[in-house]
């Protein structure tokens, strides 16, 4: 990921807190395929290893599954907030118009060699991990004990879990930290006032 200085993060728990908040991720593999990717929901267990670990599952039928046994670099995305950035939100605009627009937004790359496992229990644990949080908060959760016995125990003969130790992580932060302060507060303000709520979200990330 290019990351100009202004913009890097490093600060772990906010990269935690971003990969934590993506409830859908992209899962990039170079290999005999060439390039594949796909977009799952994932786990993070923050005090697993230096950087944390990810867990997560593909369908059996995915050829990607044969990208992640090989034991190459993997590369995971998360995206957070973002916003289009319209050139009238600055003031330098009015002094001397030399202003382009641009986009200002979250994302955090996760880099790892995952270790793939078909074991039924770990296969459990890694859906009732993911079950449990996104069920989190409905009126009447569901379980995965809710599904017979049987059913369950072929659902997960058709899945492949990882689990992917993060073993470099990346983190830009791009909000406005290149232009000077009347502008930031420009970009802020014109934010704050969109019907959008993408676009007031990003506002509050700018303080």
């Amino acid at each position: 990921m290019y990351q100009p200085r202004a913009f890097i993060d490093e600060d772990l728990p906010r990269l935690h807190g971003v990969i934590q908040d993506c409830r859908l991720a992209t899962l990039v593999t170079w290999g005999a395929l060439g390039l594949q990717a796909s977009h799952l929901p994932l786990l993070l267990d923050p005090g697993q290893g230096a950087n944390g670990t990810l867990y997560g599952h593909l369908a059996k039928a995915n050829p990607q599954c044969a990208e992640l046994a090989c034991g190459a670099e993997a590369l995971v995305i998360f995206t957070g907030e973002d916003a289009y950035v319209s050139p009238s939100f600055y003031p330098s605009k009015n002094a001397h118009g030399k202003v382009v627009p641009t986009w200002n937004y979250v994302a955090v790359h996760a880099y790892g060699q995952p270790d793939v496992f078909t074991d039924p229990q770990r296969l459990l644990n890694v859906v009732e991990g993911l079950t449990q949080r996104h069920e989190a908060g409905r009126p009447q959760p569901w379980n995965v004990t809710d599904a017979p016995a049987d059913y369950l125990d072929g659902m997960l003969r058709a899945i492949v879990g990882f689990a992917l130790p993060i073993h470099r992580l990346e983190g830009k932060r791009k909000l406005s930290q290149n232009r000077n302060a009347e502008d930031i507060a420009g970009v802020r303000e014109g934010l704050a006032a969109s019907a959008d709520l993408r676009d007031q979200q990003l506002s509050r990330l700018m303080g």
